[in-house]
Formats: C-alpha cells, structure tokens, sequence
C-alpha cells in the first residue's frame, strides 16, 4: 500500500532558530522527507534565521551535515540533497535589534503562504512576533509556529497567548504538539469514529478503566536546566498526555474540521475533576548510574521525573470511569501506548476453572506503532474447554507493506499541516488555558503540602507507590515493553 502524497503550492518558511538543535534535528530533516517524497516542486524558499554571522552558503553546509546524520535512511539520495539544498537560505539576524530585518524582507515572495517557525525559547516569542509585524512581514496568508512549553502555569500562559493575539489572529497561531503529528495519535479518531465495531462500546458501560503510559527510557541528559523547573507534570503530563486522553475521551465532532475537533478536545478538559492528593503518585529516578539530584546538582531537589495519577471525566460517557495516567524518566524501556480495558463478560458460562478473561484494546503510539486488540478463545487440545487470551495485531509497518517500515515523523505532517492552513492537530488557546487551569491546583496541591518524590530504580516500572495506586482499586498496570 503506497501512500498518496498531495503537492503544496509553493511557499516561504522561515525557521528562527534556524541553527538550533530541534531545527537541525527534526525540523530541516522532515522538510527533506518532505521534498524527497515529491511534497512540493520548484520556488519553495527554506530561510532559517538566527543570531550566528553565517552566509547561504555555510548555512547549507551546517544543514547538509545535519541531514547526513538526522534523515531518514530511504532518503539520503546525493541528487536529492542537492536540490533540496537548492531551496534553503539564511539570514543572520536579532529579535533585539532592526539588523538583518530588512534582508529577510527582500528575501520573501508575495502572494504566498509565509510561515515563521518559532524554534526558540518562549521569551522570544513576543518579540519577534512584534518586529514580523513592524517590518511588515506579516500577510493574510501568514502563520505562526510556536514549539511548547506554552507557558509555565495558568497566568504564564495567559500572558503568552495574549502576546500573540496582540500580532496575529487565532487562525494565524500553530501551537505545536509533535504528539499529534503521531500516526498512531491520528488514528485514535479513525478507530473511534471510523469504525462501528468500537464507537458503541466507548463508553462506561463497557470500559473498565483506561490507562495511559508514556515511559522513557533515557534521563535529562542536557535538559537539566529546564526540567529543574518543569518536571514530569508540566513538561509531559500537562500537554502530551492530556492530549492523548482528549482524543480518547472526547465526543465525536460533528464533522472532522479543526475547531469541531478542538471544541471536543476543550470540553474532556473543561470536565475533568480535581484529582484527590492519593491519586497522585510522584518519584525520582536513583541507582543505575547517576541519580536525578546528582544530575541537576541539587541534593535536595523535589522536582519529580515519575507522575502517576488517576483521572475522571465527569460526563455521562465517562462517569465512573477512571483514567490512568503515567509518565517517567529512565524506565526500564521507551513505550506509549493507550489500554482500554473492557469490563468482565456479565456471566461465564464456563465455570471458575476458566479463569478470568476481558478484552483489551492496546493502542501503540512508540516504538513498533500499531494495534493490538486481545481477545479469549479456546486453547487447542483435548481435556475440556480452557480458555486463553491471544492478540489480534496489526503492527503498521506489517500491515501497510514495506515502504511503510519506517513511518513518517510527526514533524512531517505538522509542518505540511501548517502550509496547508489545516489547525485540526494543533493546540488552541483556551485549550492550552483550560489544560493549566486543571494542572496548576495539582502542583500547587504538592508544594503546599511539601511532598517529596518517592525514589525509583533506573531502569525499572517506576515507584512502589504507583503499583499501590492501582492494586487500592483492585487493578495492575500493563506491562512496560519495548
């Protein structure tokens, strides 16, 4: 099964913070992917943009060895290097100053879609969303990028989206999430809502509970600084995770348009209940090498790398329903995948030795993407009617044939997304207010109370803690696999 590319119109992307890690390493490679699957022909313009004194040509050089390294192993054609090379420029400029502004000016095509990547601190963000506009950079046809954190609390966030409201309109704002640009996350809504085998059983009647995993296996290495200040609720809880339990909660949108879909989103969070402080489980990672506080170099650090809780959606779909939500640093693999646990048949009709049996639904978002629905049947052979539970899998880079091995990284379609004007997988304002305005009370819950992270073994499920959360309610997490 080959998938079907559709052209953009040519356009102009200028990436600030153009010689940045996140550019270099997963902005500029998925526009190469981009551009060797046939994306766009000839007149895009790739500028990127930052304070260091380099000219087009030694900025095709950074971006030529970066691709070396970053792209994608079916895409590291010479030829193909060459022409993308073609379309990319620099311009060496300052968010504090008028330097270089007008040269970038020069640089852009009217008449077309001009978007400017964001790929800098959220300090920046204000003003060089003023100086886009006091040079007149700024068209109908002009949209913004801007890369999480969106802000540090409620009030932050606030303020941030009232920055950008003060320069550009809402359909002019991309809020980024690289979650949703997921395969896998995409398909939750094509699951859900494409398919009548699932829609009637979405519900209380039917779901036992669900739970949420996204584990990392890799620490702070290099983030030390700013995961200090965030921690695991802020920097995944808050965004990825709410995400993720939005598009599994949410009602279906009258129609698959980008505020229909986000009207939905907004109100899972709008209904989610204040979450109780013994539902809320927080740890540490220690051992196995060096630990959290010895990492940040603050032996009495509380800043938490592990977050479990449990969630409700007070709604008539959900009620009674709880959502588990887990997140770690150096767990013992890299996982995210969705369960939904489908409640006990009301009656076996096979007698106690059969044991007992429920359906669940694993939704796998990294690594392996795929879905596996585990069902009962009867184990082969003679000696009665025993029962056991087999998997129905369809692994994507199975199912969808060779060229699909590899799948395409979110910021692929995010980017094209944004050249095509099309916000259904971006984060709105009030969505990101509402999502603070439920995270901010946990937090302040903690600090008031002077919790401290409970330790974890690197390389382990996380704290016993979480365990407890679960086994109070008489249920176990899924395992954490590869």
């Amino acid at each position: 099964m080959v998938s079907r590319v559709i052209p953009v119109d040519p356009f102009d992307l200028v990436i600030f913070g153009g010689t940045g890690d996140l550019a270099q390493r997963k902005i500029l490679p998925a526009l190469f992917r981009r551009f060797c699957a046939g994306q766009w022909a000839d007149g895009v313009q790739i500028i990127g943009a930052a304070r260091t004194k380099h000219d087009g040509a030694t900025f095709r050089q950074v971006v030529a060895e970066s691709l070396k390294t970053h792209a994608s192993v079916q895409c590291k054609d010479a030829a193909a290097l060459a022409a993308f090379l073609h379309c990319v420029d620099y311009v060496a400029l300052d968010d504090g100053s008028d330097e270089g502004w007008s040269t970038l000016a020069a640089k852009l095509q009217p008449d077309r879609v001009r978007a400017f990547y964001f790929s800098v601190g959220p300090r920046l963000f204000g003003s060089l969303a003023e100086r886009i506009q006091s040079h007149d950079l700024a068209t109908e046809q002009t949209r913004i990028v801007v890369e999480k954190p969106f802000g540090h609390d409620l009030d932050s966030a606030k303020v941030l989206n009232a920055t950008l409201a003060a320069h550009f309109r809402e359909k002019q704002i991309y809020r980024i999430d690289h979650y949703l640009g997921k395969e896998t996350v995409q398909n939750l809504m094509a699951v859900r809502f494409g398919n009548m085998l699932f829609e009637p059983l979405w519900n209380s009647q039917y779901v036992d509970h669900i739970q949420i995993t996204v584990a990392e296996s890799v620490g702070i290495d290099g983030r030390e600084e700013y995961y200090e200040r965030a921690g695991a609720m802020r920097d995944m809880m808050q965004n990825h995770l709410m995400q993720l339990l939005c598009l599994i909660a949410m009602e279906p949108p009258a129609k698959f348009d980008p505020d229909a879909v986000r009207d939905e989103k907004l109100k899972v969070i709008r209904a989610l209940d204040p979450v109780e402080p013994h539902h809320i489980v927080r740890g540490q990672f220690e051992g196995g090498g060096p630990s959290y506080r010895q990492i940040v170099g603050n032996p009495r650090s509380t800043t938490e790398s592990y977050v479990a809780l449990r969630a409700h959606v007070s709604n008539w779909r959900w009620a009674g329903t709880p959502f588990y939500l887990r997140t770690g640093k150096r767990l013992v693999a890299r996982s995210s995948v969705i369960n939904v646990m489908f409640k006990d048949a009301p009656h076996s009709i096979f007698g106690e030795q059969a044991g007992r049996h429920a359906n669940v639904l694993s939704i796998r978002l990294q690594p392996n993407e795929g879905i596996t629905l585990k069902v009962t049947i009867k184990e082969p052979g003679q000696g009665g009617m025993r029962l056991v539970d087999v998997p129905l899998d369809m692994s994507f880079a199975e199912a969808l044939g060779p060229e699909n091995q590899e799948p395409p990284d979110a910021y692929e379609r995010l980017v094209m997304d944004v050249i095509r004007g099309n916000q259904t997988l971006f984060m709105r304002g009030d969505e990101v207010e509402a999502a603070w305005a439920w995270t901010d009370p946990i937090i302040a819950g903690w600090q008031s109370r002077g919790d401290v992270p409970k330790p974890y073994e690197s390389g382990s499920t996380g704290p016993g803690d979480a365990e407890l959360l679960m086994k109070r309610d008489g249920r176990r997490w899924q395992g954490i696999n590869p």
